[in-house]
């Protein structure tokens, strides 16, 4: 009985074998090779080598069709987020992430959503966190005597209090848009945009560097929908919040 690995391959050959010959029933020669690196066939090498017991396979599937893929993921999600707080250059950043993500390629399961969509928020929480560790790292670095010359004491306790304000407003925003999702929105992929948008509120704290742009980029990764409904969808909720945070402002609670 073939191996995970073994029928992995089986399989490759004989879908590429049928689709040669369809190409050439429909003389289109050879089939066009496909421009995407991280693809189903990504995924089902991924699958394969997790359920492997040979490392020599396991090594082998890797080599060939799971390396290159994560590797591409890497540097586009370092350039696209412009994760540049490293001590290393990209590539070592690059590298680091990789690493990470071998140690979460066993719990990707099945069945469970796409490969892509999960290693893409494993590498996006490595880059996060230490990204903005090192950030902050970089800032307490700073000379305190530069500091003390660039502080507005008063500016800063008005900024305080109002983030303070804010961060409460947000949680208790999120809970109550959370309640009202199906009734403000009536297509699925709205939904699906709206609760998206709430998950980033939750993970605020971990992607307050992010740019508009990139923001933009992560919500469409997670519903797979275009910029313009993403954008119709962030205008309601925008207008919903204002509203709502000048109600809290004055003391009122959501209705």
């Amino acid at each position: 009985m073939d191996s995970p690995v073994e029928k992995f391959y089986s399989e490759l050959e004989k879908e590429r074998e049928l689709a040669a010959i369809e190409a050439l029933k429909t003389k289109r020669g050879r089939p066009r090779k496909n421009k995407m690196y991280f693809t189903l066939e990504t995924e089902r090498a991924i699958i394969a080598y997790n359920k492997e017991p040979k490392m020599v396979l396991k090594n082998k599937v890797y080599n060939e069709f799971i390396h290159t893929p994560l590797m591409k993921l890497a540097e586009n999600i370092i350039h696209t987020f412009k994760f540049y707080y490293f001590d290393g250059g990209p590539k070592e950043i690059q590298h680091e992430v990789i690493a990470f993500m071998l140690e979460k390629l066993p719990k990707f399961v099945e069945g469970k959503g796409k490969a892509f969509s999960y290693f893409s928020i494993v590498a996006k929480n490595y880059l996060i966190q230490n990204n903005n560790k090192n950030y902050r790292d970089l800032k307490s670095k700073k000379p305190i005597v530069q500091i003390d010359r660039e502080r507005d004491l008063q500016q800063e306790t008005t900024l305080e209090e109002y983030r303070d304000d804010l961060d409460v407003f947000m949680e208790r925003f999120s809970e109550y848009y959370y309640r009202i999702i199906e009734e403000r929105f009536r297509s699925s992929r709205d939904k699906r945009i709206a609760y998206a948008v709430l998950r980033l509120f939750e993970e605020r704290k971990n992607i307050e560097i992010f740019n508009k742009k990139a923001l933009y980029i992560l919500i469409r990764e997670m519903t797979d929908t275009k910029t313009q409904h993403i954008t119709k969808v962030v205008n309601v909720i925008k207008k919903d919040f204002a509203a709502n945070f000048i109600k809290f402002q004055n003391g009122n609670f959501f209705n």
